[in-house]
């Protein structure tokens, strides 16, 4: 199965959280799924560190790409369809980086590791 975590579930992997759910763990450590993560929780990351409401973050805000390939995550480009279809999309929902998570899993069939019940509107699957 091919994962696109959402960044609190990036973080809270990192980080050995208990608000990871059991499933969404036992599916990122699962060898055979392949795990990815997209440039926009990157973004998302050094914003939210940046204006103080990620500064546990600090590392991962610098270092974001040696983390992630440190645990063997794949990254995610934003292409100009991942932008088209988060900026066509028509939801109450506007947060930037959340449209452009299910425009990228939607675009590359893929599972979003998200505790995000408001994705289940938007035709993709949900692991949580």
């Amino acid at each position: 199965m091919r994962l696109l975590l959402d960044t609190h579930a990036l973080i809270w992997w990192l980080a050995g959280d208990e608000a990871l759910s059991p499933v969404a763990r036992e599916a990122i450590a699962d060898e055979a799924n392949s795990v990815a993560v997209s440039a926009a929780s990157a973004m998302e990351v050094a914003t939210k560190f940046r204006i103080g409401k990620l500064l546990d973050a600090a590392l991962l805000a610098h270092d974001f790409e040696q983390i992630v390939a440190a645990q063997g995550f794949a990254e995610l480009a934003i292409t100009v369809r991942h932008a088209r279809l988060a900026g066509a999309m028509t939801i109450a929902h506007k947060d930037p980086f959340d449209r452009l998570l299910i425009a990228q899993a939607q675009a590359e069939d893929m599972a979003l590791v998200s505790n995000e019940a408001l994705f289940d509107g938007f035709a993709v699957q949900r692991i949580w």
